[in-house]
This record gives structure tokens, C-alpha cells and sequence, in this order.
């Protein structure tokens, strides 16, 4: 099937519900048959995610750069660990490992890079699918000051196309496995 990325937080100090978020979107990709391509941490959703995979029987890929191996917060027990020099080429091998992207709920690195898969796929470097996976309007807000940019031609309105929203983790799936189909 597909290796799907997941961005999301690493904070250790959430909320319950978003680590549970992250522990069903992990579990659900790996019963569907889909790979876990993640940012290689073990800890927060971040490591959630990854636990949840593996319990769902799937296999990970962790990308993660030297400076946080270097903190010890990677995830050793991934499939395979991918260690890179520094955070852009981290991103860039995810978007080169991945053949979709789910966002979850996440703090300034989840939105780096959402932003950084979404303006290379507006540039035509990609075509992968990309779904923000937004249970309870955690992203409306931004949602809305995207549009706004749309309003004020800062953004193309096929730019905001190209994001899929999903509302819990079994539809942010589906949108990824119809649109692979197409």
C-alpha cells in the first residue's frame, strides 16, 4: 500500500485525547496495510503515532535530524531510523519517502511542515494527496486567515484545493486512499 507520513506534535505535556488521536491515526493506517513515515521521535503524538503502527501491525520509518538523536528522544524501536544532518533535509526525505501526508493537531514543526509539503505540491513538485485531519476545529482559525489570503489574492484559490479535510482518522484515510486511486 502507501507510506503515509504523519506530522504532528512531540510536546510531552498534551492532552490525552490528542495522543489518542495520534495513537488510532498510527493504528488505522497499519491495519489498512499502509507504512508510518514519521519525524522519528518517541515521545508526544510523535511517539503515539508510532506506537499505535506497530500495534496496528504496520511498519515505521523514522526520519529524524542528528540534533534530536543527540537529545535521545528518537524512536529506536522504528523499522528503520533514518538520521539526518539537519531539519530541511529531514523534510525533504519525508516528502521524498511519502506518498501522502496527514496533518494532526500541532504546534510551530507540525505547521512547518504542513506549509513546507503544501507549497512544494503548489509548485508542482508533487502531487501527493494531503489531508489535515481536524477532529474538532483545532485548525478553523487558520483556516479562516488562509482564506482571507485567498481574499486578498496572496493565495490562489486551487492552492486551498489542494488540502483535504477530514474530521476523524478512518475519513482522512479514505480521502487518501480515493485520491491514490484516482
Amino acid at each position: 500500500m502507501a507510506a503515509v507520513c504523519v506530522f504532528c506534535a512531540s510536546s510531552t505535556s498534551l492532552e490525552q485525547r490528542w495522543l489518542d488521536l495520534a495513537e488510532e491515526t498510527g493504528r488505522v493506517l497499519a491495519e489498512r496495510g499502509h507504512t508510518l513515515v514519521s519525524g522519528g521521535g518517541c515521545v508526544g503524538m510523535m511517539g503515539a503515532v508510532a506506537d499505535g503502527a506497530r500495534a496496528g501491525g504496520g511498519p515505521t520509518l523514522g526520519i529524524i535530524p542528528q540534533c534530536l538523536m543527540d537529545l535521545e528522544v528518537a524512536d529506536l524501536t522504528s523499522d528503520e531510523l533514518v538520521v539526518t544532518d539537519d531539519m530541511s533535509s529531514r523534510k525533504n526525505l519525508m516528502i521524498e519517502r511519502s506518498d501522502a501526508f496527514i496533518t494532526l493537531p500541532g504546534g510551530l514543526g507540525t505547521l512547518d511542515e504542513l506549509f513546507e509539503v503544501w507549497t512544494t505540491a503548489t509548485l508542482g513538485v508533487h502531487r501527493k494527496p494531503m489531508v489535515l485531519l481536524d477532529p474538532d476545529g483545532f485548525y478553523d482559525g487558520l483556516w479562516r486567515w488562509l482564506g482571507q489570503l485567498v481574499d486578498d489574492k496572496f493565495v490562489r484559490p486551487a492552492a486551498m484545493e489542494m488540502i483535504l479535510v477530514a474530521r476523524t482518522v478512518p475519513a482522512a484515510i479514505d480521502l487518501i486512499e480515493e485520491t491514490l486511486a484516482a
